[in-house]
């Protein structure tokens, strides 16, 4: 039987430097009154998670997912979304844009990509679209880097 890893305690940011970790909290209330579903942004903090491999933010936003009318098949087959008709162009599109923009070292957002995505959404909600990807991306690395711990 695989051993589970104990992490050990690292600080916590929004204790530490509530005012950094405010400014980030500030996007999010942004991304709150966007453009963007609730299934859209869901979408885009879940995969953005698997992929940074973040366990605080998968566990909060499957969570919260699940909680607004998504699918559990829809987030079991997430990382598989390419294998599988259980998801719209539109989302398909936005996934592409959450993992490129995500593995911005493989390149970033391809030109291919991006006209597809201006075409579909548009000039407002595509760069709502980045702006959330970057948010995720930023908790990601808050959580990974502090160990934050998971919920009881």
């Amino acid at each position: 039987m695989k051993q589970v890893k104990q992490m050990e305690k690292r600080i916590q940011i929004d204790a530490i430097e509530p005012e950094a970790y405010q400014s980030l909290v500030a996007l999010e209330q942004y991304l709150q009154k966007s453009q963007l579903s609730r299934t859209h942004k869901e979408l885009i903090k879940i995969r953005a998670s698997q992929i940074n491999a973040c366990a605080f933010c998968i566990d909060m936003h499957t969570k919260d997912a699940l909680k607004y009318g998504e699918s559990p098949q829809r987030i079991f087959l997430l990382d598989a979304w390419r294998e599988t008709a259980l998801f719209t162009e539109e989302e398909r599109i936005l996934l592409q844009i959450t993992e490129e923009v995500t593995l911005i070292h493989q390149g970033g957002l391809s030109e291919q990509t991006y006209t597809k995505a201006l075409e579909t959404f548009g000039e407002h909600v595509l760069s709502q679209i980045i702006m959330a990807i970057i948010a995720i991306n930023g908790w990601n690395r808050i959580a990974i880097s502090t160990h934050k711990p998971l919920p009881a």
